[in-house]
């Protein structure tokens, strides 16, 4: 039995699946996935679900220091314990989409790494959350569906390709560092992982007049992506644009009428946004 496991067993711990709880036991992944995001004394670290704290030493060792936000109480007296001689460690119980990040990060050095292994079910609204967050973040590294980590980093024409592929390259560098089978979880999951890190840009790749209505551009032409934008962006609430705008506007960017989001790049919604607002 594994150390994360004997850990868990013995403080007859039942696993929640309301919260999506899935703890990685395999020693060697976690040592590499730390190593993948390149965590140095020099970088504070934001480490969201800890579960058993696990990975949570191997921050500890690569990092100046390391703050947890564990949502689940019944594992704090877990994580207090087996954590209560490293001094560079600090953690708070509570829900991570619903505290001050601002003020709860107030201490540590900036610009911050964040690593997570979080419930998938909360995985756009906390990546979007922390993608448009005041605070600075270095670099991600996010255990996430594997299907969820593809999306991420494809491009124009895929089947994958979306609204959060785009909201992710727009903020970021994506890259898959390792894929994770089910066996490396307890309890097992139904469905494939994959480790994704992402590099803040310190300046986004494109430039738009309004980064507020260049994704809700994007979102409209994703929220029924079988539409052409005509038909999709006349047709959403609070863009009030009209078809002919829209013909006027793909017009002059040399596109066709029949022209769907999947098949626009990111500079080509920056552009499309401009000149809708124009």
């Amino acid at each position: 039995m594994s150390k994360t496991k004997e850990r868990i067993h013995d403080s007859n711990l039942r696993y929640k699946q309301g919260l999506g709880q899935n703890f990685i036991y395999d020693e060697d992944l976690l040592a590499a996935l730390v190593a993948s995001s390149e965590i140095t004394k020099d970088d504070d670290v934001l480490e969201i679900g800890p579960g058993a704290g696990s990975m949570t030493k191997y921050l500890c060792d690569a990092a100046h220091h390391v703050l947890s936000i564990e949502l689940d109480e019944r594992l704090i007296p877990l994580l207090t314990a087996f954590l209560a001689e490293r001094d560079n460690f600090t953690l708070v119980q509570g829900d991570v989409m619903t505290l001050n990040l601002a003020d709860v990060t107030k201490d540590l050095r900036k610009p911050l790494s964040v690593v997570a292994n979080i419930p998938y079910y909360i995985t756009t609204p906390l990546l979007t959350m922390l993608l448009a967050s005041p605070i600075p973040i270095r670099r991600m590294a996010l255990m996430v569906q594997k299907e969820v980590a593809d999306r991420m980093q494809v491009g124009p024409g895929t089947k994958d390709y979306g609204a959060l592929s785009l909201a992710v390259q727009y903020y970021a560098k994506p890259e898959i560092v390792a894929n994770v089978p089910p066996n490396c979880f307890i309890p097992r999951p139904n469905v494939g992982s994959a480790v994704i890190r992402l590099d803040r840009y310190a300046e986004p790749p494109v430039q738009t007049a309004d980064e507020q209505f260049m994704f809700s551009v994007i979102r409209a032409s994703f929220n029924q992506r079988r539409k052409t934008l005509v038909n999709g962006l006349s047709n959403a609430p609070g863009l009030n644009v009209s078809k002919e705008k829209i013909k006027e506007v793909l017009a002059r960017m040399e596109l066709s009428e029949t022209v769907r989001g999947e098949t626009l790049t990111l500079e080509q919604f920056a552009q499309l946004a401009d000149l809708l607002r124009g």
